[in-house]
């Protein structure tokens, strides 16, 4: 009995591992931003312009100017949907 009750738990654990190893692979790329900030369309990445350190892509080439009058509402926005932006090359 006491052999039973231990083989449940190592299987539960190792379910429980790889759900939590393939979850956390998707959830890691539904992060990525797939978005624009602005419109919500699929972004160009030649559209972008750097905030804070990070690389925001766009749409179009009229949401960067939107974006850059209320920033802070677009970035907000953003973590709120758990976006995971990348970060801006260092300039030199």
């Amino acid at each position: 009995m006491m052999r039973r009750k231990r083989a449940a738990a190592i299987l539960s654990a190792l379910c429980l591992a790889l759900f939590l190893a393939f979850a956390g692979g998707a959830y890691a790329e539904a992060m990525v931003q797939t978005k624009c900030p602005v419109m919500g369309y699929k972004p160009n990445e030649k559209i972008y312009t750097d905030y804070k350190g990070k690389r925001i892509y766009f749409c179009c080439e009229s949401c960067p100017e939107t974006f850059k009058k209320n920033p802070d509402k677009y970035m907000e926005k953003l973590k709120q949907e758990g976006v995971q932006l990348q970060d801006a090359p260092a300039s030199n």
